[in-house]
C-alpha cells in the first residue's frame, strides 16, 4: 500500500467518522433518529467514504496538487485578499450557483443542469436533516393546530399545519423531484437528438447517472401519489422500491460522473491562478519571442512534468526546456525539423538554432468567436 492510499483511507476514516459522531450528537445521542432510516445512513456513510477517499487521491496527483495549493497561496496573496474574497463570492454565485459558465454553451444546456442541480440541492438540504435525525417536526404542546421545527433537539420556529409554509416545507420533496425529472427530460433529449453527445456518450457515464435521477425522484412521487390519493395503496412495495433507488444512487455515488459536483468548486481556485498570472511576468517563447502564457504557469508545467517522469529538457540549448517554446512555434519546429530530415540535415535542429523575435504568424480568427466563452477562448486558442 502507497503512502498516498494510506493517506486517502485515513482521511476518509476522519472525515466519515466525524459525520457519524455528528449524527450521534446532532440527535441528542440518536434519541430523534428514525431506525427505519438506517439503511440510508449507511449508504450516506459509504458515500462519503467513497468521496472522501478519491478526494484525497485526486488531490494528491502532481497536477491537481499544485494547483491546490497555487490556488490557496493566490486567494491569499497580501494585498488582494479582500478583492478576492469579493471576486470568489461574485464567482460562486454566477458559477457555481447560476450555471453561468455552462449557460454560456446553450440556453437549453444551462437549464438542464439548473435544474437537476438545485432540484437535488433541495432534496438533499431536506433528506440528508431528517435521515440523520437534525431535524424532525411535533405538535406544539397544548396547540395541536401548531407544527414545532426541531432542529439538533432545539425548537427553531412554529407554523400553524394548514399554513403556505407547512404546505411548502411537508412537500419540498415532490418540488425537488419535478425539478429532477424536467432536467433529466432535457438531458435525455439532448442525449438522442445532438451528435455531438451522441458520437462520446457511454452507458456508465452519461445515461445511468440520469437513470438514477430519474427513478428516485419517481419512486418519491409515488410515495406521495399512495398516501395522498390512493390511501396508502402499495405504500410498502413504492418504499421498499424507493429506498432500493436511493441506496444505490449514494453506493454508486463515489465512482460515476456525480464526483465532478465536489470536484468543481476546488476549479475556483483555478480562476485565481489565471488571475495571477495575468498580473505576473509573461513567458516568452525562446524560438519567436512572443510572450504565450504566465511565466509562473510554464515554471509549474515544468515541475509537474518532472515529477510525472516526462523529460522535455533540451541540453546544450538556449531553449533549455520544450515548455518555453510558444505552441505556435511547436508546430512550426516540427515541420521544419520533418523538413530538415527530408533533406538529410543531421544538424542542431529547429529548436537549437532559436533566433530572437521571429516573425509570428498573424491569422484572421484570433480565437474570438471559436467558442463561447470570449476572452478565456482567445487566450487558449493556437492556430
Amino acid at each position: 500500500m502507497t503512502s498516498a492510499v494510506t493517506r486517502a483511507i485515513a482521511w476518509s476514516m476522519a472525515v466519515t467518522c466525524a459525520l457519524g459522531l455528528l449524527i450521534v450528537a446532532g440527535s441528542r445521542t440518536l434519541a430523534h433518529f428514525d431506525a427505519a432510516l438506517v439503511a440510508y445512513t449507511f449508504a450516506v456513510l459509504f458515500a462519503t467514504f467513497g468521496l472522501t477517499y478519491r478526494y484525497a487521491m485526486w488531490l494528491q496527483r502532481p497536477p491537481t496538487g499544485l494547483y491546490w495549493r497555487r490556488g490557496w497561496q493566490t486567494f491569499f496573496r497580501r494585498g488582494r485578499q479582500r478583492r478576492n474574497v469579493a471576486l470568489g463570492v461574485q464567482r460562486v454565485g454566477l458559477d457555481l450557483l447560476a450555471n453561468r459558465f455552462i449557460f454560456a454553451r446553450g440556453t437549453a444546456r444551462g437549464l438542464t443542469h439548473m435544474l437537476i442541480m438545485w432540484g437535488c440541492l433541495l432534496a438533499v438540504a431536506i433528506t440528508f436533516p431528517l435521515v440523520f435525525g437534525w431535524l424532525y417536526f411535533r405538535p406544539v404542546p397544548g396547540d395541536l393546530d401548531l407544527y414545532e421545527a426541531m432542529v439538533f433537539g432545539v425548537a427553531a420556529f412554529t407554523f400553524p399545519h394548514d399554513s403556505l409554509v407547512a404546505f411548502l416545507l411537508f412537500h419540498g420533496l415532490v418540488w425537488s423531484s419535478f425539478l429532477v425529472i424536467a432536467g433529466v427530460m432535457l438531458a435525455m433529449r439532448r442525449r438522442m437528438r445532438e451528435q455531438g453527445p451522441m458520437a462520446v456518450q457511454r452507458l456508465v457515464e452519461d445515461f445511468l447517472p440520469l437513470i438514477l435521477l430519474f427513478a428516485v425522484s419517481l419512486t418519491g412521487l409515488m410515495l406521495t401519489a399512495s398516501y395522498t390519493w390512493m390511501k396508502g395503496y402499495g405504500y410498502t412495495f413504492i418504499a421498499i422500491l424507493h429506498a432500493v433507488t436511493v441506496i444505490g444512487t449514494f453506493l454508486w455515488l463515489p465512482f460515476g460522473k456525480f464526483f465532478h459536483v465536489f470536484q468543481r468548486p476546488a476549479q475556483l481556485g483555478v480562476t485565481f491562478y489565471k488571475d495571477a498570472g495575468r498580473e505576473g511576468e509573461p513567458a516568452y517563447c525562446r524560438r519567436c519571442g512572443h510572450a504565450f502564457s504566465s511565466r509562473m504557469h510554464v515554471e509549474d508545467l515544468i515541475e509537474v512534468q518532472r515529477q510525472l517522469g516526462f523529460t522535455y529538457e533540451i541540453p546544450g540549448s538556449a531553449v533549455e526546456h520544450y515548455q518555453w517554446i510558444c505552441p505556435r512555434c511547436r508546430r512550426a519546429s516540427f515541420v521544419a525539423a520533418q523538413a530538415s530530415a527530408w533533406r538529410g540535415h543531421r544538424g542542431g535542429g529547429p529548436l537549437a538554432d532559436a533566433r530572437p523575435m521571429r516573425p509570428m504568424p498573424v491569422h484572421v480568427n484570433g480565437g474570438l468567436g471559436q467558442g463561447p466563452l470570449g476572452q478565456e477562448d482567445a487566450e487558449n486558442f493556437y492556430p
